[in-house]
């Protein structure tokens, strides 16, 4: 069965309208989700264990009685990675390795600098103590998940790593459990949604309170983030799934569709948008997504995403779809063409760039050792992947000399009184020689 995906031109004279319109997305969540995430952290900072355990039960269909039954220990998760069938612990232990190798790269230094006076200045940097991470559970489970957050702050010197992630059904995921231990995680909960995110960021009787809470979750989790942020650290609010591919037309037209489909596949809001001055391309790609779509195991939701926000856009060159692509500042941009490395330095808002007509996005999903955890929503302006520097905090160091002291006290005399901050510029002024 064919459909529409909806077709643009930036010739077109409503183009910026259509395009505006397609790129909207509402992230924040109604009243009434509002209402029930604030009565949730209420229940969970006020009751503790006792909350978790009764939203579990009824959220996630469990008959528990004790939190230690909703914590998994390090001999459980041990057996996990042992248990793995080869070909599936192989691939998880190259990933992780790969995942680690790549944010060793990042890991910031310490530095310092003394000034001819004697004053030295600098930057001290230290991992944080504890960090929640969130792992999405229920539609389906995500190993690759546990790495990308878990590994960075291993990597950054977290001393502790909470892990959350829900079990629907009391069914539990070996994948993701053998991902935790091969990742380094501290201590895992099977709880989710937002009392998994009140529990992280409040501490109850059994699950520690973490300093800063990391990884993706539906709206209640997500809403949870927004209201707990300022009592914890957090990463970002993810949005849907988002891939904007950029081709001149010489690729498998069957490729790029199913790179679209890599996307559409995560939920019936994700984006999935083709970039192309080549138009004939453009109805290729057309005709490649409706005959292997009926050969897609989750094809309705592939088929939601791509007729409600899905794209076929024709621009003019290779200057017009850089433009566009900067506009829209993609989670993840394919630029399947022909020189991508030089494009790629046109290129100022993104969360990931895949350079060739043979990097698949899905392989920066998995394995190819960047992280996954990437800005959704256009918000690629400002923000940046998960990383390693997530996890380390920055402290300013200043120690000055008797002379140092007494020059920059002149400075800060005159600065704190044009502000009237009197003691301020006493206290500097103490220390000025005569």
């Amino acid at each position: 069965m064919s459909f529409e995906i909806q077709k643009l031109s930036t010739q077109e004279d409503n183009f910026s309208a259509s395009l505006d319109k397609l790129l909207a997305w509402e992230s924040v969540s109604d009243h009434q989700v509002q209402q029930t995430v604030l009565d949730i952290l209420h229940q969970v900072k006020s009751r503790g264990d006792e909350a978790v355990i009764e939203y579990s039960n009824r959220f996630d269909h469990l008959q528990v009685n004790n939190i230690d039954q909703l914590e998994i220990s390090q001999s459980q998760l041990l057996k996990a990675l042992e248990d793995l069938p080869h070909d599936q612990s192989k691939a998880l232990l190259t990933a992780a390795e790969r995942v680690r190798r790549y944010h060793e790269r990042q890991r910031s230094e310490s530095w310092q600098y003394e000034e001819e006076d004697g004053t030295m200045l600098g930057q001290q940097i230290t991992p944080i103590d504890r960090v929640g991470i969130y792992v999405p559970g229920g539609k389906a489970s995500y190993p690759s998940s546990v790495l990308m957050n878990a590994i960075p702050a291993h990597v950054a010197g977290v001393k502790e790593i909470i892990m959350v992630v829900p079990t629907p059904g009391g069914e539990i995921n070996q994948l993701v459990l053998a991902a935790a231990a091969a990742a380094g995680v501290s201590r895992v909960f099977t709880i989710g949604g937002a009392q998994a995110v009140a529990a992280l960021a409040y501490g109850t009787e059994t699950i520690p309170k973490v300093d800063k809470i990391v990884g993706p979750g539906n709206i209640y989790v997500a809403t949870a983030k927004r209201f707990v942020f300022g009592a914890v650290g957090i990463d970002m609010i993810a949005g849907p799934s988002e891939i904007l591919v950029v081709c001149d037309g010489k690729t498998d037209p069957d490729w790029i569709a199913m790179d679209l489909f890599s996307q559409a596949e995560h939920d019936e809001d994700a984006q999935a948008i083709l970039v192309s001055w080549d138009e004939q391309f453009l109805k290729d790609v057309e005709n490649s997504i409706n005959k292997l779509l009926p050969t897609m195991e989750r094809q309705d939701m592939i088929r939601a995403s791509l007729s409600g926000r899905g794209a076929l856009i024709k621009v003019k060159d290779l200057d017009e779809a850089i433009s566009i692509s900067n506009r829209i500042a993609p989670e993840h941009l394919e630029l399947s063409i022909e020189d991508p490395v030089t494009v790629a330095k046109q290129i100022r808002h993104a969360g990931a760039i895949f350079m060739g007509r043979y990097t698949a996005e899905a392989l920066g999903d998995y394995c190819a050792g960047p992280n996954h955890v990437l800005p959704t929503s256009g918000t690629a302006r400002f923000s940046s992947p998960l990383g390693v520097y997530d996890f380390q905090k920055r402290s300013s160091l200043i120690m000055c000399s008797s002379d140092g002291a007494s020059e920059l006290g002149k400075v800060a005399s005159v600065l704190a009184r044009g502000e009237s901050l009197t003691a301020h510029a006493r206290s500097a002024e103490y220390r000025i020689k005569d």
